[in-house]
């Protein structure tokens, strides 16, 4: 076996010198074992495992001195046992996984957190990796996102634990933290669906249509006392229901135009599309609004609830069965098995407790700003930025997202 050797370059960047350091390896018969390559502000660091012909080590080394030294680098060699190589080799079928860190801004205490959990349950970080775009310090900006991706390996051996752990990090730092098996389906996601009311749009259409009836403190009661466990939900969606016996559907008309988008739906949705994935509204909510959101980003599939309206009024009643957390289980795994998807490939975004279900069953699923008991319970959660962090969940960088 022939010396092994790990070179590390550091220093100003500039192009050509990458192409420049690996001619210089070609004359002199070396072969790259591993490299790495990041610049940060203008700043190259270069990493590179080599085996190198023993009769080629020391001019080699002479050779990338120079290079180095002509170009204002630092240049370090460390010699590799091949005890130590082969051990390298080795772990190279540990699991792995990614944690992604994402929130308003990033702080070093929080990188240190997510670090230091990661050492305690005995993974190693491999890479980080910055998926959010640069923001100017200067420009006030309430809508900034900061997202940076751990790709660690190694073996977990309590995973609830894991997830306590980083559930903390979330609840102490006011960040958000991620974390999946890095293996084919999270590369390979292909369909999305998302609840309505309080996720897609910032607002609860009951709630809306109860305060044009009079009846919303009436309605508010109702989902109190369902919230406490006091009313099955089918029970306090009809008696909601049936306080808006009556109201005119001019009334829905111009909700539907006022609905209030979440913050990044549109980019999110968008991008989503562009990239070939089925989306679709799983709603305890209604159709009529659910179809109105289905026509202005051309979803592929909504299921909610009908209204029953009879001479242009509510009549309180709904029609057919109603879409609980249960149906909408249920019909995520109908629309994967339509399109001959993997569940492993399926995403659920949702807020609410009647919302587990499907988050329970998809590959992804994501408490979107949900109430304490669904964060806790959900998978993942985001809590810090709008719909399009879910972008960062699925790995895409804010520079691929086209910005029109």
């Amino acid at each position: 076996m022939h010396p092994i050797l790990l070179l590390n370059i550091t220093g100003p960047d500039h192009p050509g010198l990458t192409a420049e350091l690996t001619a210089q390896l070609a004359r002199h018969g070396v072969n790259v074992l591993d490299i790495g390559q990041a610049v940060i502000h203008d700043r190259l660091n270069l990493g590179m495992l080599l085996e190198v012909p023993e009769t080629e080590d020391a001019a080699m080394r002479r050779a990338l001195q120079q290079i180095g030294d002509q170009h204002g680098l630092h240049t370090e060699f460390t010699s590799i046992a091949a005890d130590d190589y082969e051990h390298w080799v080795a772990a190279e079928g540990r699991p792995r996984f990614i944690a992604t860190l994402l929130g308003r801004k990033l702080e070093a205490a929080n990188i240190a957190h997510l670090a230091q959990v990661a050492a305690q349950h005995g993974l190693n970080i491999d890479g980080i990796t910055r998926l959010s775009g640069r923001f100017s310090l200067r420009a006030d900006e309430p809508r900034k996102r900061a997202c940076v991706e751990f790709s660690l390996r190694g073996e977990v051996a309590d995973e609830e634990a894991l997830r306590r752990d980083l559930l903390a990090i979330t609840r102490d730092d006011e960040v958000d933290v991620a974390f999946q098996r890095d293996d084919l389906y999270r590369r390979h996601r292909r369909l999305v669906v998302f609840d309505m009311d309080s996720t897609l749009i910032q607002c609860e259409v009951i709630d809306e249509l109860a305060r044009a009836a009079g009846t919303y403190e009436e309605v508010a009661a109702i989902t109190e006392a369902a919230m406490r466990g006091e009313i099955p939900f089918d029970e306090s969606f009809r008696r909601r229901l049936a306080t808006l016996q009556g109201l005119e559907v001019s009334v829905l008309e111009r909700i539907a135009r006022e609905l209030p988008i979440t913050e990044g739906a549109d980019r999110l949705i968008t991008t989503l599309k562009r990239l070939g994935y089925k989306v679709g509204i799983l709603s305890g909510g209604f159709t009529y609004f659910a179809e109105h959101l289905k026509q202005r980003w051309g979803l592929d599939y909504v299921s909610a609830n009908e209204l029953d309206i009879e001479d242009g009024r509510l009549t309180g009643r709904v029609k057919g069965e109603i879409v609980n957390g249960e149906k909408k289980a249920e019909l995520l795994r109908r629309m994967a098995q339509a399109h001959g998807i993997d569940m492993r490939q399926t995403v659920a975004v949702g807020d609410g407790a009647n919302d587990l279900p499907m988050l329970s069953i998809a590959g992804l699923g994501i408490a979107f700003h949900a109430k304490p008991v669904v964060r806790e319970r959900a998978r993942h959660a985001i809590s810090t930025l709008g719909l399009d962090g879910i972008l960062y969940l699925l790995g895409v960088r804010d520079r691929e997202v086209p910005t029109a």
